[in-house]
């Protein structure tokens, strides 16, 4: 045993966890498998690598994703930190303006090490402060010439938070009239859509250009797309490679995706569905929600405990039943009280949601 105790509880959950039946996330695959399903589809589908991320499985791979968002052009990045980075750069150079307005609970500001600012030398400015989804007033409230404005659908460190289909109009035409490039952190997407039951195009058409993720939603190993005009996709593929992102291939990455918008497009209205269920079955339970009615098939959930207590029952649910009933929890801001973020996709909805909130609630003490 370490002097630290949550380390070994970390240490034990991931230990219980490797052999254990998950709910929410995905089933842990083994790479070999994931190499195996990769390998399979290349070959049913007659798949061609890229070179440089050129032709082969990323320019289809491009070119799909940009006939469903409705866009005329899709560059594909190694990772969704560099898409956006790249992108809100060229917008800020077009703009003459290095200023950048976006949530203050943006992955950009919390998940990056402050790379917008220390990396390209933007300059940000709040659009929204914590729970609050962006309109037209909140970018009116943000004065002086802005290079960009970033939307983040969801707000995933707000509890994966979207504003109402309204809401967004009003804010993309706010943006247009005051000649303020929209950029879209749409790396959950694919789940925001049944939320305003709208097209992946309706919702791209809000936006000059939107960022996709090929991991979080679709399940691909890496990788993210940015969908926009034709001009500016050039400008991208001069960052990217800027940036060393323009790797030998991609073709691994590309495969993944393309696996995941046949698998998965069509089944986040499902997801989201299933994880409103859970939802009010976990409020029957003592277990709080936030939002109340999730937006998506990801929301947060809410215990009366601290860390420590409620992750050591729930490392030994998981250890004495072979059952994975959450991820591990997190003190809050209130005292006597913990969170987890719980996401529900593919392997949630083949359980009964009222059983699941019953064994999650034993788990945690509730």
């Amino acid at each position: 045993m370490s002097a630290d105790p949550a380390a070994d509880l970390t240490a034990r959950f991931r230990a219980a966890s490797a052999s254990a039946q998950t709910v929410f996330w995905r089933a842990p695959v083994t790479p070999a498998a994931m190499f195996h399903d990769l390998a399979a589809f290349a070959e049913e589908h007659g798949i061609e690598r890229d070179a440089y991320g050129a032709r082969g499985a990323v320019a289809q791979l491009e070119g799909e994703v940009a006939e469903l968002l409705g866009k005329p052009a899709a560059v594909m990045f190694p990772s969704g930190v560099m898409a956006q980075q790249a992108t809100l750069r060229s917008w800020c150079d077009r703009s003459a303006s290095r200023r950048v307005a976006l949530p203050d609970l943006s992955h950009l500001v919390h998940h990056e090490q402050d790379g917008p600012r220390r990396v390209l030398g933007l300059e940000l400015e709040w659009l929204t402060t914590g729970r609050e989804t962006p309109t037209a007033a909140a970018l009116a409230r943000v004065g002086g010439r802005l290079g960009a404005a970033l939307v983040e659908l969801p707000l995933r460190d707000g509890g994966c938070l979207l504003p109402t289909w309204d809401e967004l109009v009003e804010l993309s035409a706010a943006a247009r009239e005051r000649g303020v490039p929209l950029h879209a952190d749409g790396a959950r997407i694919w789940e925001s859509v049944p939320h305003w039951d709208r097209s992946h195009s309706e919702a791209a058409a809000l936006f000059d250009s939107m960022y996709v993720s090929l991991y979080k939603g679709l399940g691909a190993s890496s990788g993210a797309l940015v969908v926009c005009p034709d001009d500016l996709a050039g400008e991208l593929r001069s960052w990217r490679q800027r940036m060393g992102g323009t790797l030998f291939s991609m073709t691994a990455a590309a495969v993944g995706g393309l696996i995941g918008l046949r698998e998965h497009l069509t089944r986040f209205g499902d997801y989201r569905a299933w994880a409103i269920a859970l939802a009010a079955a976990l409020q029957q339970r003592g277990i709080r929600t936030f939002p109340e009615v999730p937006h998506v098939a990801t929301f947060l959930a809410y215990a009366p405990g601290t860390a420590a207590e409620v992750n050591e029952r729930v490392v030994t649910f998981t250890e004495e039943h072979g059952i994975t009933p959450s991820g591990l929890w997190h003190d809050t801001d209130v005292p006597g009280w913990v969170e987890t973020e719980l996401t529900c996709y593919d392997a949630a909805v083949d359980h009964d949601p009222v059983e699941v909130a019953a064994r999650l609630a034993e788990a945690v003490g509730t």
